[in-house]
């Protein structure tokens, strides 16, 4: 009854932050938090229908998207207010991104097994990709060419010429394959199962090296200044450093409670949801001492906008 009534009191009070917000979506909530980055205390709760887990800024920086998968839905919010712009029907939106040109959408439908290419402007589905079994990260070529899909339950990696709409290969990977990230000409993907990220050629999906990180290597980021690769292993708590050029370790932190997503904040600091503990940790790289913000149930996809002016400032447009 509590949880509940925060969770109503979060929902109808006016949000007030001092100064940039951060969103965190709580996938087993159903709902998104609302953070004041200045004070790291949440200020309301955005309600979403079933399941949400991802979110990402259009092209255009006029809204948030935010993938409700059990919801068969895709909502807009106001990436400065968090206001709902609207709703739109879409397949189970799990992992989304936009292509480096910004002219196409990939859609990666983890329970129905399917891959959907949308035109971004228009959001009409160009191309659907039956899979084997679910497909869960993605990243693009950096000419938008290609786009590379981790297949979770089936140990594999699979790739689609987005020119052409046909699959390119598809191989094994390792066990359980989770994030993806393109990375000074070559495909990186953290295998949860086996502990390490796999880099792959881009071209043939041939095997170059395998990099250890932790157990359960689960998604990977690169820094703003492209400099570090930073890795969640989500089953050993762990969060871990390495040089962007030749991937070798700089420094692992304790980060317990199922490190997943990040995302970088313009103080140095690293924004990270932690999934089995309804927190997020705020790490300082420098210290390794992180501070704790309560959210909701199972926090997945964060994103921050340490630009968004106070709810004054938007109120007085």
């Amino acid at each position: 009854m509590r949880r509940l009534f925060l969770l109503f009191c979060l929902t109808v009070a006016s949000p007030a932050w001092a100064g940039g917000i951060a969103f965190i979506v709580n996938s087993r909530g159903p709902s998104i938090s609302v953070v004041d980055m200045a004070t790291l205390k949440e200020v309301s709760r955005i309600p979403t229908l079933r399941e949400p887990h991802h979110l990402i800024l259009t092209p255009d920086g006029h809204s948030l998207m935010v993938g409700d998968t059990a919801g068969n839905q895709m909502m807009f919010l106001d990436p400065n207010t968090g206001e709902v712009q609207k709703r739109m029907p879409v397949a189970d939106p799990y992992q989304f991104q936009f292509s480096p040109d910004g002219k196409l959408l990939t859609v990666n439908g983890l329970l129905r097994n399917q891959v959907d290419v949308y035109d971004a402007a228009s959001m009409k589905l160009l191309k659907r990709f039956p899979v084997v079994a679910t497909p869960s990260h993605l990243t693009y070529s950096p000419d938008s060419s290609t786009v590379f899909v981790s297949l979770q339950d089936s140990d594999k990696l699979v790739a689609f010429d987005l020119r052409t709409m046909t699959e390119k290969w598809t191989v094994p990977i390792g066990k359980t394959p989770a994030g993806v990230l393109w990375l000074n000409g070559t495909v990186l993907v953290a295998d949860m199962g086996t502990d390490h990220l796999a880099q792959v050629d881009p071209a043939t999906g041939k095997i170059l090296a395998l990099i250890p990180t932790g157990k359960g290597a689960h998604q990977l980021f690169l820094s703003p200044d492209k400099k570090i690769l930073w890795v969640n292993n989500r089953e050993g708590g762990t969060t871990v450093s390495l040089d962007a050029t030749t991937l070798k370790l700089i420094r692992s932190y304790s980060i317990p409670g199922g490190p997943d997503d990040m995302d970088f904040a313009p103080n140095g600091k690293i924004w990270i949801t932690r999934r089995f503990a309804e927190k997020v940790a705020v790490l300082d790289p420098a210290s390794g001492s992180y501070e704790t913000i309560n959210v909701g149930r199972s926090p997945h996809g964060l994103f921050l906008n340490p630009k968004a002016p106070s709810p004054a400032v938007v109120s007085s447009r």
